[in-house]
């Protein structure tokens, strides 16, 4: 399960050697650090010769600057508003106060060569920049409250922003093409696989963050504070309920697996898989045919589920039916146990009437507030998936840390934004020269890897594969596809994938939509054949044109106002 927030009881980072600059453990998204754009040189004119004198405020930065550590960074107040003033595109606007794309690269080079206390000197101190403007180098927007005030304002949030830069990991330079990502993929021998819900989403299997979307943008209805409350564990105790109204929305359906499953099964096959630890909850994984001693399920899985008053576990698809017929499902075994002996003499009140059991500690009635885990009814059976308020599995932190760690020379990433902790640590957590792959639809900037592969993950696996040499056989992988790939502009290391061939329905009818436009437009019929009209075709003695019940149609359609065809984006 793709969530927001894991109990760190298991998580990798406490068995590290102790850095020189700890991670804040308040914030979850680092602020964006692009070093995979080309750097910059900077030339001799930009550097100052006589700084002028420093003022006070300055002075007060620099001493800032010059201890970038833990102790300062978590009595930060900006600490806690850091994530919403993170904005991975502001280099692309267009604004005086905003830092072009160039710039910020400059500014995060000198960061990491020279180190904050050069870059302050050299440009804040100088005049040259507002640390207000700095700022936006490093992807963090001037909060709106901030508006009007003096720059020695902005210096707290600088300064929190330079060493958060300086946490993330660095982007290793020697791995920047695809024929790297192929080679990488040929010569290692124990590669790491971290997956995430985009390698189920081709089945039909919705993921949870996409926008309008993902299952989280579904639970409004619910009214609850926040959609991820649906995963809580206390939740959970208080009111199932709440869980299961859209358990059968994410309820594994199908034992068909993705071509993206079968790529990993296929490095398990060729003894390249050390470990493939999974945020999903689906077991497709399993069903792909990915060894247990090759697989972690960081957050569980519907494979099982156990009672949450004894622990009595069983197979979880024995609960599927009472979960798809939006039941609640209770535990066998406390309701046999709970349930009175055959032929047990009934006690008697000296009036004849039945005497009732006296009540204990813990027995309710079915009025209680925990009428969920009445005796008589059984406990509630819950899947062993892992909720907000527990923690992983014991195995990730143990394989990870005693045994991964030393051996892994390969890291793929795939189909995951990596919000999650403890897995969002695991790349920092590795040997820095372990390169590291990253595939999905959309970057991610809180996370510098090596190569960035964006597309469908099938798509881009199925071209991997193929270049290398690799059959990936698959029922959804079409014999003779064809992918274009290219570079993302101002990215040596970001490739675009896109399936050329074949091409899909929806993409066809685009295409005929916009051909049918541009006849009309240029005086053809919807054949592509000029009738000399200006856009009227003589039909016998009839004339159809954009007045004619024909040509109505016709505009209807393009303009996605059919009846029998919804516009895009639409309810």
């Amino acid at each position: 399960m793709d969530a927001a927030r894991r109990s760190k009881k298991n998580s990798p980072v406490s068995d590290t050697p102790v850095a020189t600059r700890k991670p804040s453990t308040r914030v979850k998204n680092v602020v964006d650090y692009d070093e995979k754009r080309a750097f910059i040189g900077l030339s001799d004119d930009t550097i100052p010769r006589d700084p002028p004198p420093k003022s006070s405020n300055r002075i007060e930065l620099e001493e800032r600057v010059n201890d970038l550590s833990d102790s300062w960074e978590t009595s930060s107040i900006f600490e806690e508003i850091i994530e919403e003033l993170a904005d991975d595109k502001l280099s692309s606007t267009e604004h005086p106060d905003t830092c072009t794309a160039e710039e910020a690269v400059k500014f995060r080079q000198i960061l990491r060569t020279d180190g904050p206390q050069v870059l302050i000197k050299r440009y804040v101190q100088s005049g040259l920049i507002t640390a207000k403007k700095l700022l936006t180098a490093f992807g963090i927007r001037p909060p709106a409250f901030l508006d009007g005030a003096e720059d020695h304002a902005y210096y707290s949030l600088l300064s929190l922003a330079l060493s958060r830069e300086l946490n993330k990991r660095v982007k290793l330079p020697q791995y920047n093409t695809i024929d790297d990502a192929v080679a990488l993929l040929r010569k290692s021998k124990n590669i790491m696989v971290l997956t995430g819900a985009g390698i189920s989403t081709s089945l039909g299997i919705p993921d949870f963050r996409s926008k309008g979307i993902g299952l989280y943008s579904k639970l409004e209805h619910l009214g609850l504070n926040d959609p991820q409350e649906v995963f809580d564990i206390s939740v959970f105790r208080q009111d199932p309920t709440i869980f299961y109204s859209v358990a059968r929305d994410i309820l594994p359906s199908t034992e068909r697996f993705s071509p993206t499953h079968a790529f990993i099964a296929l490095l398990q096959e060729k003894g390249k898989l050390l470990t493939n630890y999974s945020q999903n909850i689906d077991n497709l994984e399993a069903k792909a045919g990915i060894r247990p001693d090759k697989l972690v399920q960081c957050h569980g899985s519907f494979a099982t589920a156990s009672c949450v008053k004894c622990g009595f576990k069983v197979v979880g698809d024995t609960l599927f039916a009472e979960i798809k017929a939006g039941k609640i499902p209770k535990c066998t075994k406390c309701a046999s146990a709970s349930a009175a002996p055959a032929g047990r003499k009934r006690k008697l009140n000296k009036d004849g009437s039945e005497r009732k059991p006296r009540r204990r500690p813990g027995d309710f009635d079915s009025n209680s507030d925990s009428e969920f885990d009445v005796p008589s009814n059984g406990g509630v059976m819950k899947p062993d998936i892992t909720f907000f308020g527990e923690p992983l599995p014991d195995e990730f932190s143990t394989r990870l840390t005693e045994h991964d760690k030393d051996l892994v020379d390969l890291v793929i990433v795939i189909g995951t934004s990596l919000k999650v902790s403890p897995v969002s640590e695991v790349a920092g957590y590795l040997r820095p020269e372990v390169p590291q792959i990253y595939i999905s639809r959309t970057p991610i900037t809180h996370i510098n890897f090596d190569i960035d592969l964006l597309g469908d993950c099938d798509v881009v696996v199925a071209e991997l594969c193929r270049r290398a040499g690799w059959g990936l056989e698959h029922e959804m992988v079409p014999k003779g596809q064809k992918v274009e790939v290219e570079l993302e502009k101002g990215y040596p290391s970001r490739w675009v994938f896109k399936e050329v061939w074949p091409v899909k329905k929806e993409e066809e009818d685009d295409q005929e939509e916009e051909k049918v436009m541009d006849d009309l437009t240029n005086g053809k019929d919807g054949n592509g054949i000029g009738n000399g009209n200006g856009g009227v075709k003589v039909v016998g003695e009839k004339k159809k044109n954009g007045n004619g019940s024909d040509g109505e149609k016709k505009k209807k359609k393009i303009n996605g106002t059919d009846e029998n065809k919804k516009p895009k984006g639409g309810a």
